[in-house]
């Protein structure tokens, strides 16, 4: 069937828009803008984004394996957690990609103060971080969000899609507060 050119030549059902929606979320198998769905199943982004709610309604109360996973202005289908090992040994992934303290420290920093230079970065964390920095962005959790208007023009860095996708966040304003744990107790930390 080909795609309209105008929102009023036609409306598809809700039904069959969630229905295509599964479609396309499973074909694409990364994250979809809600603009980009709904410019395709010619419905508004509020509309998207209401059918999508219901989708991940029915996958919470369904038997399933898989989830719908939201992003700040995207969803993604992914598999439910919980069968992660039997997901890796189907497709042979038998090793998981972890990450080094010193890496999942910067990655804190840089989530927290993004956009962020290297030099704050080492600032705060009283060493080199470049390898940490060349293997976030290798993971794609990180990336260069522009240049600090300074002599040298440094890198700004901040966090990726990936990177809430990876950690099961909707949007950073869902990180939890940043806090030190110092002789048991909790501890707000200043500055991050």
């Amino acid at each position: 069937m080909p795609l309209p050119t105008d929102l009023d030549e036609f409306s598809i059902p809700d039904d069959e828009a969630e229905e295509i929606i599964e479609a396309m979320l499973f074909a694409a198998g990364y994250p979809l803008e809600y603009a980009k769905i709904s410019e395709i199943i010619t419905k508004p982004v509020k509309k998207v984004e209401e059918l999508v709610d219901g989708m991940e309604n029915r996958f919470r109360a369904e038997t399933r394996g898989i989830q719908i996973v939201r992003l700040e202005d995207s969803v993604q289908l992914c598999t439910k957690e919980k069968y992660d090992d039997y997901v890796r040994e189907a497709l042979g992934i038998h090793q998981r990609g972890k990450l080094s303290n010193s890496s999942l420290e910067v990655l804190a920093i840089i989530a927290y103060n993004q956009p962020i230079t290297k030099a704050v970065i080492e600032q705060i964390r009283g060493v080199d971080s470049g390898y940490a920095i060349a293997v976030l962005s290798e993971k794609s959790l990180i990336e260069v969000k522009g240049k600090l208007d300074v002599p040298g023009r440094p890198n700004l860095y901040g966090t990726t899609p990936d990177f809430l996708r990876v950690f099961g966040i909707e949007k950073l304003d869902d990180l939890p507060d940043a806090v030190d744990e110092k002789d048991g107790e909790q501890v707000t930390i200043e500055g991050i």
